[in-house]
């Protein structure tokens, strides 16, 4: 049953995109670059890139129309072994990771404001009652992601608001100046757009879900387009008020700088209402990711009879297996494994099946020229290949960096784990995605 809208997609892309990165990776930008125009280059240079990956993703989506992202999509373009590891790694950690980033600050945030609270315990907390809400109806959970979606970008657009009417402000221009050409094309800028990169990452969700969407030829390029622009918006208003209100050297280095910043926009009480913020905001991105990974893991479970059960959905529809999974490798991170170590680990293979993807839009208009396609990417062949030179750039800086090159080489061991079980399993027949609305 398609029951999802263009409302809940774009939602649903706004919210993987709007979680803990906008919070937290300023105050390791700031220290290497240190000028308003090079940081504002940066978040914008990265909403580009994520503005090019969506309209090619929404390509693809809108021509190969079944729930399961670059499962789907690389299975088809390259091999099904292709896939089966993109759809390995989001079954794995590809967002089971990505729920614990977000569950681990909302803990520690709360910790903050009530100290006689434990902060692991309230990200579990966070974790399975969301689990619980999603399992119980697809409506349901609709109507949870619209509302606290909706609720998190309206605190957001509050903070940029009280951002741009305080009237003591730093003394930083965010016109460019001498030497702003040099930082941009440093490695610096290239290791900061590493975290950029993760606070945009989620602007492909809606294709994840393409099966369970209303007319996906029209809801998949609208809700990952709209979803992108609207949230590269949030995103160079929100760090031109940061910037704009607190001291940088108070934040070079400091993962929580949006608590930082409250106590410059709002006084003393400011971080109370920066974490009170944070958490709701970070709701709603945990529904998010916990909505979409279990879609690429009842995909995978369609085509491997080894996965089966993660197939089964109950009378409504609901992959239960799959959700009850991902929540199960989530709490395993919240108990094992720290915030930093997690976003190091999960980032590189991410990006790494992005591109693929992408590139995997040359291929499929090469081999099928005649698939009906409802929807192409715009400016093509220039927008996917601004995507490819961007994360390009990015990924070999990113195994240059001493700090990200063993995570990331850890982040593909998991990936190439994923064969064994592939070549081990018996394969069911792959279902052809159902064709599209000419």
């Amino acid at each position: 049953m398609k029951s999802i809208s263009l409302l809940t997609a774009t939602c649903i892309v706004i919210a993987n995109m709007v979680g803990t990165g906008i919070f937290t990776s300023l105050g390791f930008q700031v220290g290497g670059l240190g000028t308003g125009f090079s940081i504002m280059a940066l978040w914008f240079v990265g909403g580009v890139c994520a503005l090019c990956g969506a309209v090619s993703y929404a390509e693809l989506g809108a021509a190969l129309p079944r729930s399961g992202g670059e499962y789907i999509f690389l299975g088809i373009i390259y091999h099904p072994s292709v896939g089966f590891l993109a759809g390995w790694l989001s079954a794995t950690v590809g967002f089971a990771a990505p729920v614990a980033i977000a569950a681990m600050p909302f803990g520690t945030y709360l910790h903050d404001i009530w100290p006689g609270c434990n902060a692991r315990a309230l990200s579990l907390l966070l974790v399975w009652l969301t689990t619980i809400v999603l399992l119980r109806d697809v409506k349901l959970g609709s109507f949870f992601q619209d509302g606290s979606t909706i609720l998190k970008i309206t605190l957001i657009v509050a903070i940029i608001i009280a951002g741009f009417c305080i009237k003591t402000v730093q003394p930083i221009s965010f016109l460019p100046a001498h030497g702003d050409g040099t930082l941009i094309t440093s490695a610096s800028f290239a290791i900061s757009l590493y975290y950029v990169m993760y606070s945009y990452s989620g602007w492909n969700a809606s294709t994840y879900i393409v099966g369970e969407v209303r007319d996906p030829a029209r809801t998949i390029p609208w809700s990952v387009g709209l979803g992108t622009l609207f949230v590269m918006g949030l995103y160079l208003a929100v760090n031109a008020v940061f910037l704009r209100s607190t001291p940088i050297p108070e934040m070079v280095g400091k993962e929580q700088v949006a608590l930082i910043a409250g106590k410059h926009l709002f006084g003393e009480a400011g971080g109370t209402v920066m974490a009170i913020f944070i958490c709701i905001g970070l709701i709603s991105t945990v529904s998010s990711m916990m909505w979409i990974g279990p879609r690429v893991t009842m995909a995978m479970g369609e085509d491997l009879r080894a996965l089966s059960w993660l197939a089964r959905k109950n009378s409504r529809g609901i992959p239960v297996a799959a959700i009850v999974l991902q929540a199960l490798v989530a709490t395993f991170l919240l108990l094992s494994a720290s915030f930093n170590t997690v976003v190091n680990y999960v980032q590189f293979a991410l990006a790494l099946s992005s591109a693929l993807t992408v590139a995997g839009l040359f291929v499929l208009r090469w081999r099928q020229p005649n698939l009906p396609r409802p929807y192409k990417a715009w400016g093509y062949p220039v927008t996917p290949l601004i995507f490819l030179a961007v994360s390009g750039w990015m990924l070999w800086h990113m195994l240059e960096d001493k700090s990200t090159r063993d995570p990331s080489l850890l982040g593909l061991a998991t990936i190439a784990s994923g064969l064994i079980v592939y070549y081990l399993s018996p394969k069911n027949p792959t279902p052809t995605p159902a064709a599209p609305a000419a």
